[in-house]
């Protein structure tokens, strides 16, 4: 079996997982010439076709079956032993208190938490409420550990790690007149009344990626507490709404809602976990970026890979 490597299984895991090699891709941080490449490749190796070609979803052959079989074993497996080594290689025990600027990234992040909780268990984990306007400084200054933030502001000693970059979407009722359009300007939101999270609104995309940029003010803000509020508020014409892609595929997969982009080239916010700098290094704080881009890029639809820089 000396022909099969580790990223080839977990290629096809992330082919399976994403039904086409251009979303396959972004997961694997690959080009999709280097991916096509490396599955040729491995079809060179074995003898076998893989796939069938053209297919969407991706339709395995028979030993590309045989092969997730084997990857769905060993690569959580090996996953497992790799955090296991981290904590014996040092750095196991410490503090991470988090505070996050997304709203919406609940989501997702506390089934990250859970799962590092399980692999680093001497770590003191928590999520802080108290720091809702300014978490950055408070990272600085060592009250805070983690923040997680779409708006990398320079502040001296802090790293960003970028988790993944999504599309910001409005979303309208389904029978809402600017359905009608292709994509929204930001003078088309001017009439609207616009339902964010009760956040202060430098976190929201909406008016830090689009109306502010044009110095436009909606005709009214109205804030709900949770995401399904919000969506139904929206569903039934009470105003428009700004969510990432992720959160709003359940909805619009469902035709609850009806999605549009903002501006021709759309508005593609990334999302980073910031720590101080002399904590970057450290094996606990690695896991938990490692674990959180993980989780993002396992669950969530529509994120691609943060460009560096």
């Amino acid at each position: 079996m000396s022909q099969i490597e580790l990223r080839h299984l977990r290629t096809l895991v992330a082919l399976r997982d994403a039904g086409s090699l251009v979303d396959a891709a972004d997961r694997v941080f690959l080009t999709q010439s280097a991916l096509s490449h490396q599955v040729k490749d491995l079809e060179t190796r074995i003898g076998c076709a893989l796939f069938v070609r053209k297919t969407r979803p991706v339709r395995f052959t028979t030993a590309g079956t045989r092969l997730l079989s084997l990857a769905d074993e060993v690569l959580p497996q090996i996953h497992t032993t790799e955090l296991d080594l981290q904590r014996l290689a040092g750095g196991e025990s410490g503090r991470i208190l988090m505070a996050i600027e997304c709203h919406s990234c609940f989501e997702w992040l506390l089934p990250a938490i859970d799962i590092y909780r399980d692999h680093w268990p001497d770590v003191e984990l928590d999520i802080s409420n108290g720091f809702p306007f300014a978490p950055l400084p408070a990272l600085g200054r060592g009250d805070l550990d983690l923040v997680i933030t779409s708006d990398p502001a320079q502040e001296e000693g802090v790293h960003y790690f970028p988790l993944f970059s999504y599309e910001a979407l409005l979303a309208l009722a389904k029978d809402h007149p600017l359905v009608a359009k292709p994509w929204i300007e930001p003078e088309d939101l001017a009439p609207e009344t616009i339902i964010t999270y009760p956040v202060d609104r430098g976190r929201l995309d909406i008016f830090t990626g689009f109306l502010d940029l044009a110095g436009i003010e909606p005709k009214h803000i109205r804030h709900a507490e949770l995401t399904t509020m919000i969506v139904q508020l929206v569903a039934s014409s009470r105003g428009v709404t700004c969510l990432p892609n992720w959160a709003l595929h359940e909805y619009t997969q469902k035709e609850y809602l009806a999605v549009r982009a903002l501006g021709e080239e759309g508005v593609w916010p990334t999302l980073y976990a910031a720590v101080r700098k002399d904590q970057a290094d450290a094996p606990f704080m690695q896991g938990f970026v490692d674990m959180a881009k993980r989780t993002c890029f396992e669950n969530l639809h529509g994120i691609v890979t943060a460009e560096l820089g």
